[in-house]
């Protein structure tokens, strides 16, 4: 199996301890987000598990630890964007911090185990797209050499996105202001040896040097782990989301950066809650499991291909 920790949550930032510990012991829980009382046990030995994926703004908390993992393949989604603390609240500041932590992640794990997202990409009257494209250059300037992908995706106005963002006066780019920041990105990658991709984005960039891409990446799993899978395409996510098959691990409303565009944070005082929830010991990430709850094993399996082949 592929794990993905996680699309819900910043675990590499705040629950970093939370998941050494459930790989110290072998297995963790995870909830049902669409049925809350269904709990699955997931096993996490390494004959199981093909790759980890971590997704993150801010992974400083795993640096000194990735020795842990080293019976394990992974890799690292890391967004860095241009934002200020008015859309990304909880992050450290990104020229003297943030920046260098990608960087120095890059040296430990290798430069294509590190994907840079800039993402998402919203517009209003402070981030225009002349401040997007010169965030995106310093950024770029910055990162070149130290990973070989950036991903971009446009914001996604999704119910809860409108909530909390209603005082951005966020702007709904039309398809030529799309192309206009895919193409000025595109070129600014290329200058720096970075390929680009979008994530989960309906629209066509082929012709600007920008290919659809996929962040749980079978040939970069593949590549890493130094096998083939036989791994299928995600049926849960998006019909435009590339990925292949995952089990993700975190939990909604337990992610401390506070994004104003977040999708996965419904309620600051929902947050609150279950933030107060968090056990490092616990084999569930920020809960408990109620006594007229059950825990089943699910069942998982390797995808690695183990048949023989002359190529």
């Amino acid at each position: 199996m592929i794990l993905s920790v996680s699309r819900r949550t910043d675990i590499p930032a705040f629950y970093a301890e939370w998941f050494f510990q459930r790989i110290r012991e072998g297995f963790l829980y995870v909830r049902n987000p669409m049925n809350p009382r269904q709990v699955s046990r997931i096993g996490l030995s390494p004959e199981v598990v093909d790759c980890i994926i971590f997704w993150s703004k801010n992974p400083a908390p795993m640096l000194e630890r990735l020795d842990e993992l080293r019976e394990y393949p992974f890799y690292f989604q890391f967004t860095l964007t241009g934002y200020g603390r008015d859309i990304e609240p909880g992050l450290p500041d990104k020229r003297k911090e943030v920046i260098g932590t990608f960087q120095k992640l890059s040296e430990k794990v290798g430069k294509e185990r590190v994907v840079w997202r800039y993402d998402p990409i919203l517009v209003n009257g402070r981030y225009t797209i002349e401040y997007h494209l010169k965030a995106f250059e310093e950024i770029a300037g910055c990162l070149k050499g130290y990973t070989e992908k950036v991903v971009i995706s446009f914001v996604d106005f999704y119910a809860k996105t409108l909530r909390n963002t209603k005082d951005l006066y966020i702007k709904s780019l039309s398809r030529e202001e799309m192309r206009e920041i895919a193409e000025g990105m595109a070129q600014i990658a290329k200058s720096c040896g970075l390929v680009i991709e979008t994530c989960a984005e309906q629209i066509n960039l082929q012709d600007v040097g920008i290919r659809h891409g996929s962040c749980i990446d079978k040939k970069r799993i593949e590549k890493i782990a130094g096998c083939s899978l036989s791994v299928e395409k995600d049926k849960n996510q998006r019909e435009a989301c590339g990925c292949c098959e995952s089990i993700d691990v975190g939990a909604y409303n337990t992610c401390r950066n506070g994004c104003r565009y977040c999708y996965a944070n419904y309620h600051e005082e929902q947050v609150r809650k279950c933030i107060a929830c968090y056990d490092v010991d616990s084999p569930l990430l920020c809960g408990r499991i109620e006594p007229e709850e059950r825990v089943t094993d699910r069942k998982v399996r390797s995808f690695r291909n183990t048949q023989l082949s002359i190529f």
